[in-house]
């Protein structure tokens, strides 16, 4: 496909491209051109879209670990940039030209922090809107879609890709972590001025700029009740690793409406030598997905998705097995942001033969008709006790 725009383009330092010589038919590495070093290059695509293919590159032994971005294929085509990739959700939210060009939202934050002076989430939402330019954020302050509500300053799991905490890893962190807990109160007052303005709106816990909510869930529960005794519009969503499958239930009492759950693979070995969890099992997490969905709640699957991992056979198989028994409603097909070959030497074993992305996504799709694909958390309404797509 054409490159996708708000796609970012990469150089990867210390490692050559891969291309396939016309002549012989064989791959070869470019380490030069014309007495210059050649360095490889990949792209970052846009929000909604989900990587076919990951550049192909031969490292150097000297190579630094990459940042946590995801590497897509990137070529050069009669119009252009192309790359390996399909939109996977047509939802505008954080589409780059659905943004205003000319900072509004940051007019916008500055006026809110003016009329809540003593909000400390609403400060720090302002901050990732104008520091990081979070797309979540900036939809907060210009009153749309969803909004962050991030609480969590600590994590039970230990995840080799997050991009809110790296220990000793020299792989630098692409945003700072909440160092405070918000009151329920704070979050109380940011998610019903949200639902108040916004449209089909969803407010959600866990964001990239925290640990995991469920660590804090006592807080979760204070601002859910809150939000729920002023108003049952809107979508309260919770981006989890769902390691508490007894805490959830509390939540759900609230009245907390939708999970997604970050998995890299529905196989548990893949899964543990990925998060590294500390205090629960892969098996903890089936159980809340199980639980959640045998409350009537929407069950989303955060999905890291990794050409070569993803698309295997048996995580085909380990995925439909974890349908046939949590009945989750969808997946959200986005990609795991992590140097290519740290993660393949952190999983080790042996790799079979890749199904590929789009093969993989079709034949969860033939056998599972109603599974929805996407990227973002859809917005709900609730009527007589049934769930039903706003």
């Amino acid at each position: 496909m054409e490159l996708p725009s708000g796609s970012d383009l990469h150089v990867l330092p210390g490692r050559y491209p891969i291309g396939i010589d016309p002549a012989t038919g064989r791959l070869v590495a470019i380490q030069a051109h014309e007495g210059r070093t050649v360095h490889a290059v990949s792209a970052f695509l846009a929000p909604a879209h989900t990587v076919f293919l990951l550049s192909a590159f031969e490292r150097d032994s000297k190579a630094p670990v990459l940042p946590l971005y995801a590497y897509a294929a990137l070529g050069w085509g009669p119009e252009g940039f192309i790359t390996a990739g399909r939109r996977v959700d047509p939802d505008p939210r954080q589409d780059l030209d659905n943004f205003p060009q000319a900072g509004e939202e940051d007019n916008l934050a500055e006026l809110m922090l003016r009329d809540h002076p003593r909000n400390r989430l609403i400060k720090h939402l302002s901050h990732c809107c104008i520091v990081y330019r979070c797309p979540a954020a900036r939809n907060f302050f210009l009153g749309r879609f969803e909004a962050p509500l991030p609480t969590s300053t600590g994590c039970n799991a230990r995840c080799i890709g997050c991009i809110s905490l790296q220990e000793g890893t020299g792989i630098p962190c692409t945003q700072d972590r909440i160092d405070f807990i918000p009151t329920p109160e704070e979050i109380a007052e940011v998610a019903l001025g949200h639902i108040q303005r916004a449209e089909g709106s969803v407010v959600s816990f866990g964001q990239g700029c925290e640990g995991e909510p469920l660590t804090n869930w006592r807080t979760l529960m204070e601002a859910i009740t809150l939000i729920r005794a002023q108003t049952r519009e809107g979508t309260i969503n919770l981006n989890t690793n769902a390691s508490k499958p007894e805490i959830l239930e509390h939540l759900f009492d609230a009245g907390l409406d939708s999970i997604r759950v970050s998995l890299n693979s529905a196989r548990e070995e893949l899964y543990t030598r990925y998060f590294r969890p500390r205090d629960y099992t892969f098996e903890d997490v089936v159980h809340s997905m199980d639980r959640a969905s045998s409350k009537g709640r929407f069950v989303s699957i955060n999905y890291f998705s990794f050409p070569g991992i993803t698309d295997e056979p048996d995580e085909l198989a380990a995925m439909s097995r974890l349908q046939e028994r949590t009945r989750f409603d969808m997946i959200q097909w986005r990609n795991l942001n992590i140097d290519p070959d740290l993660y393949l030497n952190k999983l080790g074993g042996k790799r079979s033969t890749p199904l590929g992305i789009l093969r993989m996504m079709d034949l969860l799709k033939k056998r599972f008709p109603a599974l929805r694909y996407g990227y973002f958390n859809p917005a709900l309404r609730w009527k007589k006790g049934l769930r039903v797509e706003g």
